[in-house]
């Protein structure tokens, strides 16, 4: 190892938050500073008991040597350099609102009012915030669909080779890699699109933050030459929720605005508990990150090899798929993903990330133990001798969802005035609202879409299956808001 690496090595090692904070608590004789509960002293005990005193003696806020995550200069600041010095890019930004607050950045900084920018259908109901925020216009584009799974996959570099060259004055591509069910696009060859045309490429990529640290995975979006990337730290990474990084590079996109419209977004009293734990995670993947996911990627695997021993199982298995993504369809045994997604928590008390129509989703990490695999294994098996294979045969889902005709932007339609109307009549009429299944919050109607009968009928579906939808004010579908009729 030459001396840099080591230099390298002995920086990465540190956690500069985290030891920011202990030095405060060390040294404090008096605090008179929100937050109310003065350490642990001021706690419910009934919470105290459950979360102990160490979590509120980190919760305090900008004060006499505590470095400010809306002006870093000092621990804060390091520990952003040493996250992007880990990952690659040029700059980091710590994210205590989640990715969503990255992404509506993201835009904000791309694109503004009535400039169009480059949208996958499958993107998170966030990016409509960031769209409804900037006043940008959305030029959708719809990923390869997974015939066999009834989902969206990757996006190809073709299809955005053919909408920049229809539409050259789209002034940003916005992609989602990996997607909900692991599914990569070929962000090396989209960014040398874009960057052909002088667009910058930004990425959600929640669901990638660990992709950076082990051969086996697909390349992550920054290494692939992304102009930006926000990931969620407290997803895939040993983090707490509600935490994640901006990453960005290059000269397409503008740091001074990206670091604005952060702070027009983002939380203006952030957490020094997750500030801590964002910073706690970047050592733990600088340190040991290879073997820790190298023990998770050997879990998965495992749970593969026996899942491909039961008839009454499909696993996807895709080229550039992340392999600690493990998604599972009960297909052969006539089991819809959210039947499965219940026998498993009604027989073995398991909880699982996604559950579709048709899948079911996993997450695999170094925190699972072979214990609690190998149980997910047996209440599998007993599921699929109670109800045998019906037929070898798989079935296809290929069709597209119904998605609205753009007739405003979601911008406009969030500032008009709307109604509500029973959902059988709003055929034709312009969406005033939400449609998002939850997870994974991936919209099928925004603010104005032209609603259809097809779309129409998709909403009955959701409703009678009792889908989670975020955005309707009405959950049960029954009416929808739209526009008033000038």
């Amino acid at each position: 190892m030459s001396s840099t690496e080591k230099k390298q090595q002995q920086r990465q090692s540190r956690i500069p938050v985290l030891e920011m904070v202990r030095q405060f608590n060390e040294r404090n004789q008096g605090y008179f500073c929100i937050p109310g509960h003065r350490f642990e002293r001021g706690v419910n005990p009934a919470l105290l008991e459950q979360y102990g005193e160490g979590l509120f003696r980190y919760d305090l806020t900008e004060t006499d040597n505590l470095d400010d995550l809306h002006h870093a200069e000092g621990p804060i600041l390091e520990a952003q350099q040493l996250a992007a010095e880990l990952f690659g890019s040029e700059k980091c930004f710590f994210l205590v609102n989640g990715t969503t607050c990255g992404n509506e950045a993201m835009i904000l900084t791309a694109v503004g009012p009535g400039e169009k920018i480059l949208v996958p259908r499958n993107a998170h109901k966030s990016v409509l915030m960031g769209l409804i925020l900037s006043g940008a216009v959305p030029v959708w584009i719809q990923p390869d669909m997974e015939a066999e799974w009834g989902t969206a996959g990757a996006l190809s570099p073709e299809r955005v080779e053919e909408a920049l060259t229809e539409q050259p004055d789209i002034r940003a591509v916005f992609l989602v890699s990996p997607t909900y069910h692991g599914i990569c696009s070929d962000i090396e060859e989209i960014s040398r699109v874009c960057h052909s045309h002088g667009v910058p490429l930004l990425v959600d990529e929640a669901h990638g933050s660990h992709l950076y640290f082990h051969q086996d995975f697909p390349n992550g979006a920054i290494r692939a030459g992304a102009d930006a990337c926000a990931q969620s730290t407290h997803k895939t990474l040993g983090s707490l929720t509600q935490t994640s990084m901006l990453h960005m590079q290059g000269e397409l996109l503008c740091q001074e605005r990206m670091d604005e419209n952060l702070k027009l977004v983002m939380s203006t009293s952030p957490s020094y508990v997750l500030m801590a734990a964002i910073d706690a995670a970047r050592q733990q993947m600088a340190v040991h990150g290879e073997v820790l996911l190298g023990d998770a990627l050997e879990k998965a695997e495992f749970l593969k090899r026996e899942l491909s021993g039961m008839s009454g199982y499909r696993v996807l298995e895709r080229q550039g798929q992340d392999p600690l993504r493990v998604v599972i369809s009960g297909d052969p045994m006539g089991i819809s993903g959210e039947q499965l997604q219940q026998l498993l928590y009604e027989r073995g008390s398991i909880s699982l990330e996604l559950a579709d129509p048709v899948s079911i989703v996993l997450v695999i990490t170094w925190g699972n133990t072979l214990e609690e695999i190998s149980h997910l294994i047996r209440v599998l098996k007993e599921i699929q001798e109670e109800h045998g294979v019906l037929s070898g045969k798989t079935a296809c889902y290929a069709e597209k969802l119904p998605f609205g005709k753009t007739v405003l932007t979601p911008r406009e339609a969030y500032y008009r005035k709307k109604e509500s109307i029973p959902l059988e009549e709003a055929a034709g009429r312009i969406a005033g609202e939400l449609v998002a299944p939850y997870p994974p919050g991936i919209p099928v109607l925004c603010p104005g879409e032209e609603i259809s009968e097809a779309l129409i009928h998709y909403l009955k579906d959701c409703a009678g299956r009792r889908c989670v939808l975020h955005g309707p004010q009405d959950e049960s579908l029954r009416t929808i808001r739209v526009l008033c009729e000038q």
